[in-house]
């Protein structure tokens, strides 16, 4: 017979019984764990942890949230569960850099991606003919100053309407307002440099040429109303040299932030990410 997979995510004050608390209303129902991942923060005291099972036909959502509901309410727990059978959706944001946009449309088409893409948003229309070729809708949505608020409710109706689960911001260049990243926190993701925020505003890659740097990279992170400083998910780091000129640093830093933010994109999808304050628990 057929089961149904699903994850779960939870996290609370550590103390004894979490974890067989959780399971053994799990074994009752016949399902089977394929994935356990768990961490204590002793700093905070408190208790992560990620489980991937299958549940026998039959078996619904609902039960399994009425079985799990004692466990949750004696631990006080923090829960997710998801259903693997439906195909998560996200959320594309452009601007005319378009390296990680192909990237993420890549690693979907070869599968290692598990997920759709509901539209592709741009304040310019340069990748309109990208999104075409995929059969994605595109939503040219131009800002300035004075039209950054209505541009911005038309994301988040846009999210809404398609029932995005993430949004990904694939070298967006407008900065999110407080307003929207407190709205859709937790469920923003945005790639930048690593040596950030020593190189900011135009052309950071050349300030870094500038000061010999060794080492470059790319960040991957939630948005959140602090700029850049948001709980990172992933990051990579590539050694440099004084013999590479802009240009080669620029060729380099695409590669990497196009690869970082697909990772991330990925473990947020397979929620194997667990916010923990300003911090990550990352369940690679």
């Amino acid at each position: 017979m057929s089961a149904t997979n699903f994850v779960l995510t939870l996290s609370c004050a550590d103390r004894p019984g979490i974890v067989a608390a959780v399971t053994t209303e799990l074994a009752a129902l016949n399902a089977n764990i394929a994935e356990s991942n768990q961490f204590w923060d002793r700093e905070t005291g408190r208790f992560f942890m990620r489980l991937a099972f299958s549940a026998p036909q039959g078996v619904t959502r609902e039960q399994l949230e009425r079985a799990l509901k004692p466990a949750i309410e004696r631990f006080g727990m923090k829960t997710e569960l998801s259903d693997q059978s439906r195909k998560p959706k996200i959320l594309i944001m452009v601007s005319r850099f378009d390296h990680a946009l192909l990237h993420l449309l890549y690693q979907i088409r070869v599968g290692w991606l598990d997920c759709e893409v509901a539209a592709i948003v741009s304040n310019h229309e340069d990748s309109r003919r990208t999104a075409q070729i995929e059969s994605i809708p595109y939503h040219y949505l131009p800002v300035t100053k004075d039209t950054k608020g209505t541009q911005e409710n038309q994301v988040l109706a846009l999210a809404q309407e398609t029932g995005a689960d993430l949004v990904v911001l694939a070298r967006y260049m407008q900065v999110l307002s407080d307003t929207l990243a407190n709205r859709l926190y937790g469920k923003v993701i945005n790639i930048h440099h690593s040596f950030l925020p020593s190189f900011k505003g135009a052309k950071p890659y050349h300030q870094a040429h500038e000061r010999g740097v060794k080492i470059i990279g790319a960040t991957a992170h939630y948005v959140t109303p602090d700029l850049d400083e948001g709980p990172i998910i992933e990051q990579e780091t590539a050694r440099v040299t004084h013999a590479l000129s802009p240009d080669d640093l620029v060729a380099a830093g695409r590669d990497i932030e196009s690869r970082v933010l697909a990772r991330a994109v990925k473990l947020h999808l397979e929620q194997r990410v667990m916010l923990n304050g300003r911090k990550t628990v990352v369940f690679g």
